[in-house]
């Protein structure tokens, strides 16, 4: 039996060990490679042509390939051929959506329950799409106002981006050299996503960030 080639990428190498573990519990599959960086994953991507690529979403990025939405429409871009699941700690249903608009072929959201990465593999083997919780709207493990759901509804894919790298500790100009933008685009939508999230200072934006789960 030919089995499913797939190439995982996370930062963090528990996370790896434990999927892989996981996902070669199935007979059908075997995880031809592991990445720790998206430098890393293209190269084994180039060379291992898999199937399949499980990633994270946030992983330590590059100049030229970046991660995030960046990373994901580089692989779609050119790599159609293989079927993309991202694992991620997002809730946020304005990036869920964005990621399955630009063609991913499912979603797990690591608070979950890992466990269904064999079922969104099995349906992503069989040319569907998998659509579980985190595709379907689903909340943020943190209670929010209808107030701040529409706060944060109103963000921009950009402005979002540049927000989850603003609290990683970046600042406008790193940031904008790594989403190759320009110093005033950055700065004019960090401001702007300020407004909209009705936050007055970096201090107060960093607070909102993380205590919303954004991040």
């Amino acid at each position: 039996m030919k089995k499913t080639k797939i190439i995982l990428a996370d930062d963090h190498p528990i996370v790896l060990m434990g999927v892989c573990e996981l996902i070669e519990r199935d007979e059908r599959y075997e995880v031809v490679g592991q990445a720790l960086t998206s430098s890393d994953l293209i190269e084994q991507v180039q060379r291992l042509k898999p199937d399949i690529i499980v990633t994270d979403y946030n992983m330590p990025g590059d100049e030229t390939y970046g991660d995030g939405v960046k990373l994901i429409e580089y692989l779609i871009r050119n790599y159609p051929q293989v079927q993309i699941l991202v694992l991620t700690m997002l809730t946020n249903n304005l990036i869920l959506s964005r990621l399955y608009d630009l063609g991913v072929g499912g979603i797990i959201l690591k608070s979950g329950d890992l466990n269904e990465i064999l079922l969104a593999l099995n349906a992503l083997s069989s040319g569907a799409k998998w659509h579980n919780k985190a595709g379907q709207g689903s909340a943020s493990v943190i209670e929010r106002s209808d107030a701040v759901q529409t706060r944060i509804a109103s963000l921009s894919v950009k402005e979002f981006e540049v927000l989850r790298h603003f609290a990683s500790g970046m600042n406008v100009r790193d940031i904008a050299h790594l989403l190759n933008r320009s110093v005033k685009t950055v700065s004019s939508q960090k401001i702007t996503a300020m407004r909209k999230l009705d936050v007055e200072n970096d201090h107060a934006l960093l607070t909102f960030c993380i205590s919303m789960n954004l991040i």
